[in-house]
């Protein structure tokens, strides 16, 4: 029976590959850091500032610290159906309204936030009270920036009374209400 030739790299192969395997495996690595545990509870206390602050920033129409809560790819959802505003547009609406020092004033009764396991978004809703609106509830999530909270999705919403669904529903309807 004839001799086959095989080319020299796969002749070399077997030796070869084990050299690099173990080669690879002695070789030492640089040190890498532990990774710190999530601690839930830091974040959202981080969280729950940042919300606070952002609410004080509205309130006091301080514009460069209360867009400064907002990721660059943020969206904020307002209580009009049209109202969906990236960074940019949400800015526009900001700038006239606090260039007059007229802010908007949102006390927070009751949040809940919660985390993906690796502690880098988060998601909240929380009662608010307004000034001008009332009762209200404010939802988003947060991404962790540079070490920090931002906003990447904040939305307003009017909390209606299930009791007083029916006349909200005919006033949006184009319908008069009923006495």
């Amino acid at each position: 029976m004839p001799r086959t030739r095989l080319p020299l790299l796969a002749r070399a192969a077997p030796p070869l590959l084990a050299t690099i395997v173990v080669a690879g495996c002695a070789s030492p690595r640089p040190p890498t850091a532990a990774a710190t545990p999530f601690d839930a509870a830091t974040a959202t206390r981080d969280v729950a500032r940042e919300l606070d602050d952002f609410h004080d920033a509205a309130a006091h129409a301080d514009e460069p610290r209360y867009l400064g809560h907002f990721a660059a790819h943020a969206v904020f959802l307002g209580t009009d159906a049209t109202e969906r505003w990236d960074l940019a547009s949400f800015t526009a609406y900001v700038h006239p309204h606090f260039a007059h020092g007229e802010g908007w004033t949102y006390r927070p009764l009751r949040r809940a936030v919660s985390f993906d396991p690796a502690g880098t978004v988060a998601w909240f809703d929380e009662d608010l009270r307004g000034q001008r609106l009332g009762p209200s509830r404010g939802s988003g999530v947060l991404v962790r920036e540079g070490g920090r909270w931002r906003i990447a999705q904040y939305d307003l919403a009017l909390t209606i009374p299930n009791e007083r669904f029916d006349e909200v529903h005919a006033v949006l309807q184009g319908q008069p209400c009923r006495p």
